[in-house]
């Protein structure tokens, strides 16, 4: 399939009844906005008064139309500014109650990508007509955006022997190809060759003028992604971090996380690493990247939250490598496990909180005795990150002696276990019953304030939260 190229998209509106359909689109794309009629809607993003010159100008920028109204109007408003296929972006209609979805333009743009990716939020199938697009899964024409297809000009009669039956062979890495429908045989006579940047040469046209060859060339990407895939999963990933794992060229991370996220792999290179080699990991993404491929640091959690966005960033500092400098470096956020743990049970961390690691391995016990004392002293709601583990056991003991010196032994805490995983295991208890034995390394605790209430739920459980206001 086409990667979109836009990296904008326009959600538009005439209609108040159309704004909720255009907020789930909206929401589901990070890079989205949501484009409402003045004095017909209210609750958008931003606000228009003329329809076509609105259309026609977002048209003309490159950004991706997605109209929440009829094919025709949309066809006819940006009619007069077709004049080249290769960089007209994509353009939708949507019928107003979801349940249509039609690609109009753009087909060389990604946009029957999008269409399938919006088509999805509402559970229909696109209203796709491109035949090699549904023929072969695939648009041969719009490769990923690290790839640049060198003889465009060959690409018609070569599309044309394929679906008339012939059969290709790939040359070359191409893993946006690997789950195509393509009829792939090691003797066919059309040959999809990949090459490096540097090598621009194609081959020749066959006999009688045909085309037997598409050369693509992959250009430098130099990109690196710090993403978090929230604690385990698969619903709490955000859209952003699917698309940047399913675009990379490499993962590198701890093999627990990378199991997380192995039903997005298709030919990503794994580098896997234990998970104390932080700064060998971040290393090695980087050099990784400065080489011209896009790599993604694969963190569970929010990377920037005791995770790997420091320790690149701290390699990054340390090394200042020449090479380093050129990298396209993006941190993708991620729901972290304190956000995670307080959902199970209401909202625990409603008002002031902060959160500490117990583990020393980073930082002297002193230090954070000190900041459990003042954080306790301060009256904040904490999340205690690596409570215990195999070989260190006594500083939550420890923890818990300083709270008790600053909070009533009934202060609630939470204990949250495997969160999003297999076993997930969520429990409320009192500050003062708070044993080693109730957590290990995929436990976060946290640990209420003084002003922390529970309330019992129907279904015999309770619910647990900080108020908004101190009286």
């Amino acid at each position: 399939m086409a990667a979109l190229t836009s990296s904008t998209i326009a959600v538009i509106v005439l209609s108040q009844a159309s704004i909720p359909i255009a907020r789930q689109i909206v929401n589901t794309f990070p890079n989205a906005t949501l484009y409402g009629l003045e004095h017909r809607t209210h609750g958008a993003d931003r606000a228009f008064t003329q329809f076509g010159e609105t259309v026609r100008e977002l048209f003309s920028q490159g950004t991706a139309i997605v109209g929440i109204c009829a094919a025709g109007i949309l066809i006819r408003t940006v009619a007069p500014l077709l004049n080249n296929k290769w960089q007209e972006p994509p353009v939708l209609a949507i019928a107003e109650d979801g349940s249509a979805v039609v690609p109009l333009l753009g087909g060389l743009q990604g946009v029957n990508d999008l269409a399938r990716q919006i088509a999805a939020i509402f559970e229909v199938a696109p209203a796709i007509t491109t035949s090699g697009d549904i023929r072969f899964r695939t648009a041969l024409l719009a490769p990923p955006k690290e790839y640049r297809l060198l003889n465009p000009d060959d690409a018609k009669t070569f599309l044309a022997d394929l679906l008339a039956g012939a059969t290709v062979k790939i040359e070359g890495d191409a893993p946006w190809l690997v789950e195509s429908q393509l009829p792939i045989a090691p003797d066919a006579r059309l040959t999809i060759k990949i090459t490096e940047q540097g090598d621009g040469s194609a081959e020749p046209k066959g006999s009688a003028g045909r085309a037997d060859c598409l050369v693509y060339q992959r250009t430098s990407i130099k990109r690196l992604a710090i993403v978090g895939t929230g604690p385990g999963s698969a619903e709490w990933m955000s859209p952003q971090v699917k698309e940047v794992l399913r675009s990379a060229t490499d993962w590198i991370g701890y093999q627990t996380y990378l199991n997380l996220v192995e039903p997005l792999r298709t030919a990503q290179r794994l580098h896997v690493f234990d998970n104390r080699e932080e700064l060998e990991r971040a290393a090695l993404a980087l050099d990784l990247a400065a080489e011209g491929r896009s790599v993604v640091m694969v963190s569970s959690g929010d990377p920037g939250i005791y995770a790997m966005a420091a320790a690149v960033f701290e390699v990054l500092e340390r090394d200042q490598k020449p090479d380093w400098s050129a990298i396209d470096l993006q941190v993708c956020p991620g729901i972290s496990a304190m956000q995670a743990a307080a959902a199970q049970v209401g909202a625990p961390l409603g008002h002031d909180f902060c959160a500490i690691s117990l583990s020393d391995i980073l930082k002297p016990w002193e230090t954070i005795a000190d900041r459990i004392a003042a954080a306790a002293q301060a009256d904040f709601a904490i999340a205690f990150y690596n409570p215990v583990s195999k070989t260190r056991t006594w500083q939550l003991e420890k923890a818990k002696a300083l709270l008790l010196n600053s909070r009533s032994p009934d202060t609630p805490i939470v204990l949250a276990r495997n969160l999003g995983r297999p076993g997930q295991q969520t429990q409320v208890k009192k500050l003062g019953d708070l044993a080693i034995d109730d957590a290990d390394m995929r436990t976060v605790i946290l640990i209420g304030s003084s002003k922390t209430r529970v309330i019992d739920r129907a279904d015999g459980g309770v619910w647990v939260y900080t108020p908004r206001r101190y009286d």
